[in-house]
């Protein structure tokens, strides 16, 4: 998934240990006794685009609705694990392509109506769909049928074995077959129901009294959105908000750090900065052009620019949180000379033109003048298209009418991607498609592992896209604040476990 402020395209890691110890959830708030009534006010940079996660709703709507209102048959855990949740078990056939599962009773959905097995039929073809906008859709094309042969149980039928399904139905929401109008209403199995959303300000959720589970720790939440960072930390030093999900101003930090009002957390994330060439058109079709263009610009500087000291490089679209992480950084190394080597054997020593389409949010306007001013040093000249997100999404995402551009991609183990031609970039490269494919099929983990590795290298090697830098996760709040995720996986942010003293 790409930062969502965009469509189901779109899952950084700072190789720290988490301020508050484990990396799971924010620090105990103290001796004083928790308000359960309390409503928690969360600001954010990132305002769904709608309600509906496979049609385009984006980061914001993973962020606020993911685990909040929607749950799934499983549950991938601020650490990384992947629980169950609504399917209470599952048995695998020896060969691999069925898949039982068997739900939890006792479920309802906000409107009332009980979980059947029906809907879980209904949610998991929603996202397959062919007008599907899932960030999942490609990877869930293995399955080629599903059944609910009573209330209480669906069954799975696979084309091929697929090591990763359980965790891939981690992103599939669970919702109510019978809903509607889902871009602007919900009807889930979570802990909270949507309250009201006033678009371009505030989204608010409200305990759900007929929840299955453990209550909310809270009396509901509300997310205020912000289209700076820092609106965003005023917002946070007037107490306005409790908590800011994903801090983007570390220039702002000095002003949290050390101040016994607050607590810093920095975890695990998995958000890329990429530099996402267009691969079907010249001069980026060219491996050796996207090479130069990748070692003409100092990721570090740029890093160091826009982060001081947080984050890290990484040369390769995986994150070290992947199993298949290796270090690439040293692949297409920083090198002014070398990229105008390669620049002149691929037919352009005297540069290029081009436009980089560019969101309008932080950073990537920054970065974009520092991508703009490195490559004017090999003779490339860069022209800055500043557009919306919506507008990314149609003209780069949707209709592929790009050279280059930025973006955020959030997901783990989204390596996978460069396998489909299709996706928006347009990397095509055969035995790069047959190893991802070959590896959803391994029989075990240690198999996919070597697969994806190839893989990740061969990208990597023919600069598929330029890799800038992992985003760190920095998670700001009150320091009478307790229970908040610190590591971001994939935008989501559990609140139910929000406590506030």
């Amino acid at each position: 998934m790409v930062n969502s402020k965009l469509a189901g395209v779109v899952a950084a890691l700072a190789l720290v240990l988490a301020a508050c110890g484990s990396g799971q959830e924010g620090p105990a708030g103290g001796d004083a006794t928790p308000d359960a009534a309390a409503v928690i006010e969360i600001g954010s940079l990132y305002e769904p685009q709608n309600l509906d996660n496979t049609a385009g709703g984006g980061q914001g709507v993973t962020e606020a609705f993911n685990g909040n209102v929607y749950e799934g048959l499983f549950r991938l855990t601020d650490a990384g694990k992947v629980d169950d949740l609504l399917a209470e078990k599952y048995d695998v056939s020896d060969d691999g392509l069925t898949y039982t599962f068997e739900l939890r009773d006792g479920v309802t959905f906000h409107s009332g109506k009980e979980l059947t097995a029906a809907d879980v039929k209904h949610s998991i073809e929603r996202v397959t769909a062919e007008d599907s906008q899932s960030a999942r859709k490609s990877n869930l094309e293995v399955i080629e049928s599903v059944e609910a042969p009573d209330d209480g149980t669906v069954v799975v039928k696979l084309a091929h074995r697929s090591v990763s399904l359980v965790y891939n139905l981690t992103y599939v929401w669970i919702v109510n077959a019978d809903a509607k109008d889902l871009a602007t209403a919900e009807d889930g199995t979570g802990p909270y129901t949507l309250g009201a959303w006033k678009r371009g300000s505030t989204l608010s959720l409200d305990r759900f009294p007929g929840y299955w589970g453990a209550p909310p720790a809270n009396g509901g939440v509300v997310f205020h959105y912000f289209t700076d960072a820092t609106a965003l930390n005023n917002a946070l030093l007037t107490n306005a908000v409790d908590i800011v999900t994903s801090q983007q101003s570390p220039d702002a930090l000095e002003q949290f750090t050390g101040n016994p009002d607050y607590k810093v957390s920095e975890g695990h994330s998995t958000t890329k900065l990429l530099l996402a060439f267009n691969d079907r058109k010249a001069p980026f079709d060219k491996p050796l052009v996207r090479k130069a263009v990748s070692s003409a610009i100092d990721d570090a500087k740029l890093l160091e620019s826009i982060w001081a000291g947080h984050g890290s490089l990484i040369g390769s679209m995986v994150p070290p949180t992947d199993p298949w992480y290796e270090d690439l950084t040293k692949v297409n190394p920083y090198d002014v000379e070398l990229a105008k080597r390669q620049l002149a054997e691929a037919g352009y020593a005297k540069g290029f033109r081009f436009t980089l389409d560019t969101p309008n949010y932080d950073p990537h306007p920054t970065a974009a003048a520092f991508i703009k001013s490195e490559l004017a040093k090999v003779g490339i000249t860069v022209d800055i298209n500043v557009i919306t997100a919506d507008e990314w999404y149609s003209k780069v995402y949707k209709n592929h009418d790009f050279a280059a551009t930025l973006q955020e991609h959030v997901n783990d183990r989204d390596v996978v991607w460069y396998g489909d031609p299709g996706f928006y970039w347009g990397y095509d490269d055969k035995q790069v498609s047959e190893w991802i494919k070959e590896a959803e099929r391994a029989r075990t983990p240690e198999e996919q592992t070597e697969l994806l590795k190839k893989a990740n290298r061969r990208i990597a090697e023919n600069a598929a896209s330029d890799w800038l830098y992992l985003y760190p996760q920095i998670v700001v709040a009150a320091s009478n604040l307790s229970g908040y995720p610190v590591n971001g996986l994939n935008s989501q942010f559990y609140a139910y476990g929000i406590k506030k003293s």
